[in-house]
């Protein structure tokens, strides 16, 4: 780090000794406001939780975005509306790239290239495009140093986009960073296109939800192309579980929602979480424990029965009652992988209500809650994995991303409980 702070100290040092025609800023530039200044942006990743994509569009010369210290990555702003694209204006931290293209998009999905810049030279470069879309992106490909890549500033010139309206909120708004979805049971197969990819019949039953295509050999764009019983119909996710049996009779839960959150956090790591990236895998609890103990993250309940009590294994639930299964997924994500070899490895939860330097990104917290129309003795229950402990979660992350991107944006971020349609 002390090298670093050398770089960056000799950096800045040569932009102001070099002066205003260094930084090829005219007083138009100075002047005029970038239509993507104040607009949502995202990252492929971000260093730590001081210096998320946010920074990039701020218009505070003072404040970064800085990615992990890999290639490639990549920056973008949504301008809300579609626009004319003029000019882009990238003014580099000392950790620059010296490849990179910029892209716009019309639904942040399909892509055109309208700069592409090799052995570029850093400080701050001014781009003279001809490009429109809603959505504008870098994308870099080789870093010049051995750290990620930094901007102070990423401002995009041009007509259009939306104008930011002042943040005026429902008299009824609650104060819950949330949105949900509701998907309900859609089919039992024994795979896990996880834990075992392309291996049919490999794994212990699970009940699938949401995509209605999920098997042995599903990928994400299989996902994102097929239908899907989610509520709403955009998220194309896949979720699943080990199959709950009573006296050895299958029984699928009735009530099935899943929450995305901005809990666990502190304020302003909740401020800075970014959306979950497009097939990013998730797997939470342990399907291989051999009893309850700390690390047990699943939560047994009897729905409007509190008296009841909780547990991390069965428990005894009234005859009025259903029996309520709570799991919690990791919401740290180490700004790189999709996936890792255990299939945990990449992503973490919070310590202290922050995200650990090693999972320095804030995702949305995806809490399973599901409602089984079970109760009574514990002992006529059981999973396909086994004991109540060994409750177990998959997720397969198919959501498009300029729907998570708004969802974070409008309900995550600000703090504001919203509906299956990502609105308060």
């Amino acid at each position: 780090m002390r090298l670093r702070r050398l770089i960056i100290g000799a950096s800045l040092t040569a932009v102001i000794a070099a002066g205003i025609g260094t930084r090829l800023l005219t007083a138009a530039d100075a002047a005029e406001v970038p239509i993507s200044q104040g607009k949502p942006a995202t990252a492929s990743s971000v260093e730590n939780g001081g210096s998320p994509a946010a920074n990039a569009v701020d218009g505070n010369a003072g404040t970064r975005w800085s990615s992990a210290f890999s290639d490639p990555q990549w920056l973008q702003v949504d301008l809300g509306a579609p626009a004319t694209i003029t000019r882009v204006v990238l003014n580099w931290e000392a950790a620059y790239a010296r490849d990179f293209t910029i892209q716009t998009s019309a639904n942040g999905s399909s892509w055109t290239t309208i700069n592409t810049t090799v052995n570029g030279t850093g400080g701050v470069q001014t781009l003279n495009v001809s490009g429109s879309g809603r959505y504008v992106r870098i994308n870099t490909t080789r870093r010049a140093t051995q750290y990620g890549v930094s901007l102070w500033e990423f401002q995009v010139f041009g007509t259009g986009g939306a104008t930011t309206p002042p943040t005026t909120l429902p008299p009824n708004v609650v104060r819950v960073a949330e949105f949900l979805a509701d998907c309900p049971f859609s089919h039992r197969l024994p795979d896990d296109p996880i834990v075992f990819p392309g291996l049919a019949g490999a794994s212990h039953m699970h009940s699938f939800f949401g995509s209605t295509v999920t098997n042995a050999n599903t990928t994400v764009n299989d996902l994102a192309n097929g239908p899907s019983n989610c509520n709403p119909a955009v998220d194309k996710s896949s979720y699943w579980v080990p199959t709950l049996y009573q006296d050895n009779v299958a029984k699928e839960p009735v009530i099935t929602t899943f929450y995305y959150l901005g809990e666990g956090v502190s304020d302003a790591v909740r401020e800075q979480t970014q959306p979950l990236p497009f097939g990013l895998r998730i797997v939470a609890g342990n399907a291989k424990a051999t009893a309850p103990d700390a690390t047990t993250i699943s939560r047994w309940s009897c729905l409007h029965h509190n008296e009841a009590g909780a547990g991390k294994d069965f428990i005894n639930c009234p005859a009025d009652s259903m029996l309520e299964s709570y799991l919690d997924f990791p919401q740290c994500w180490n700004g790189r992988d999709l996936d890792s070899a255990d299939h945990k490895s990449h992503m973490a939860y919070p310590v202290n209500n922050a995200c650990p330097s090693t999972h320095p990104v804030p995702v949305p917290k995806l809490r399973q809650v599901l409602r089984y129309p079970v109760n009574g003795d514990p002992a006529r229950i059981r999973l396909s994995s086994g004991a109540g402990f060994t409750m177990h979660g998959d997720f397969f992350n198919a959501w498009p991303q300029a729907e998570m991107e708004r969802r974070v944006n409008d309900c995550i971020r600000p703090k504001i409980k919203c509906g299956a349609d990502g609105r308060p």
